[in-house]
């Protein structure tokens, strides 16, 4: 007797209504999302995809959108890197001044190495940043984490008055639509948190990041740090 097949609940909450489905053959929880919500105005982002019913929200009044970092934004990203929240875990590009960042960005801004940077907008007001590369193109990583083609990112909301809001997973899912679209190929997201960053290992979860193996990563100052590698499923989750 073959085992039942496991049925995948969704739920969206669209200005305090709450629309439930479930996920049909071959769709992706946020396709089905937007199946069941059907709306024209707001696109579902996550509001909790940890538990057994992925939960979805329509959000109104706040947009997160991620563009690309020009040089001009590189005083706020000194700001930011500066700030107790994100030195705290932000430890591996040199060091928060304006000389150091720009040293350190400024050849991804240019297109000259592999990672890409990118600046969070939040109703267009720029609070954060990200920045994204193909595992595989770091070589003492490649080996750590589970799918060399996996496309990985590190992230973090700068302006402390939008930190503690909720917006975390918003902003990962802002970013995972945009690159979705730039590595089309690519069949999982990973990131790697400090073991000690409980706040953003919770923001991944809700994100749909499932947390596997700890490993020692190697620093740029010749140490390392334990962090515990998050994988999303690029297919079961968004497409």
């Amino acid at each position: 007797m073959e085992p039942a097949a496991v049925v995948t609940h969704v739920s969206v909450l669209d200005r305090g209504r709450e629309l439930s489905g479930v996920v049909r053959s071959s769709e992706s929880w946020f396709g089905a999302a937007t199946r069941i919500c059907a709306s024209l105005h707001a696109t579902p982002t996550p509001l909790d995809l940890s538990g057994e019913v992925k939960r979805f929200v329509l959000d109104h009044d706040v947009v997160v959108a991620v563009r690309a970092m020009t040089h001009g934004d590189l005083p706020d990203v000194t700001r930011w890197r500066q700030s107790e929240h994100v030195a705290r875990w932000w430890t591996g590009a040199g060091e928060p001044t304006a000389e150091g960042v720009a040293a350190a960005y400024g050849p991804c801004i240019d297109g000259l190495t592999p990672t890409r940077m990118w600046v969070v907008e939040i109703n267009g007001r720029s609070v954060g940043f990200l920045q994204d590369y193909r595992i595989g193109d770091h070589p003492e990583f490649a080996l750590l984490g589970p799918d060399p083609e996996a496309i990985g990112v590190d992230y973090a909301i700068g302006d402390q008055a939008w930190v503690g809001r909720g917006l975390g997973a918003h902003v990962l899912w802002a970013w995972m639509l945009r690159a979705h679209h730039r590595f089309p190929d690519a069949t999982s997201f990973f990131a790697a948190p400090d073991h000690r960053n409980a706040a953003s290992l919770r923001v991944l979860a809700k994100a749909g990041f499932h947390q596997g193996v700890w490993f020692d990563a190697p620093q740029p100052d010749g140490s390392v740090a334990t962090v515990v590698g998050c994988t999303l499923d690029v297919p079961t989750v968004l497409a």
